[in-house]
């Protein structure tokens, strides 16, 4: 038995969600957003919020209850405060620039890394050296998906820290060689 499917998602003031059949649609300050349910899983608008629980008892009703509803407290979360994600770059002469819609990123290659920012996901340049880049939008699968690629395009390497990393993000440290 799940217990995160267990709990209804509450529905804030000044959010409408709506569905109809497998598919859930949810409207709110910043945007809209929706999210087809798997057949499994059943879907219900009641006074409490929205209400999830499996259709039968197989395992992958049992493994898709939980995510189902993670999934519509995440559309509910986009919609009301949105998503964000910080990236900071280190090493010297490395920086970030936005070329139109386009992030351009300088890492330490013989040419700039271009990362096209898809439709609903904005990205933001800023930092005294133009080495801190913010990505937001309502879509948590889309922040996360533009913020792993800018980390991807030069990964901190762990013995001097160059790179790109997540605010926060810890790198072990590895010692040189030895004379």
């Amino acid at each position: 038995m799940s217990r995160i499917g267990k709990k209804p998602v509450a529905v804030p003031t000044g959010v409408t969600a709506t569905v109809s059949g497998q598919t859930l649609k949810v409207k709110g300050a910043k945007g809209e957003l929706s999210f087809t349910a798997p057949e499994e899983i059943k879907v219900e608008k009641t006074a409490e919020g929205l209400e999830f629980s499996v259709r039968d008892e197989s395992k992958k009703a049992r493994s898709m209850w939980g995510m189902s509803r993670t999934m519509a407290t995440n559309l509910i979360k986009g919609v009301t405060e949105g998503y964000s994600q910080t990236l900071e770059i280190h090493g010297v002469g490395f920086k970030a620039a936005m070329k139109g819609k386009d992030l351009m990123l300088s890492v330490g290659y013989s040419h700039d890394v271009n990362i096209k920012v898809p439709a609903g996901v904005d990205v933001k340049v800023g930092g005294a050296k133009q080495d801190q880049v913010t990505v937001s939008g309502i879509d948590k699968q889309a922040v996360g998906q533009i913020a792993a690629e800018i980390r991807a395009s030069r990964k901190p390497e762990p013995y001097q820290g160059k790179g790109v990393r997540y605010q926060g993000e810890f790198i072990f440290r590895k010692e040189g060689k030895k004379k």
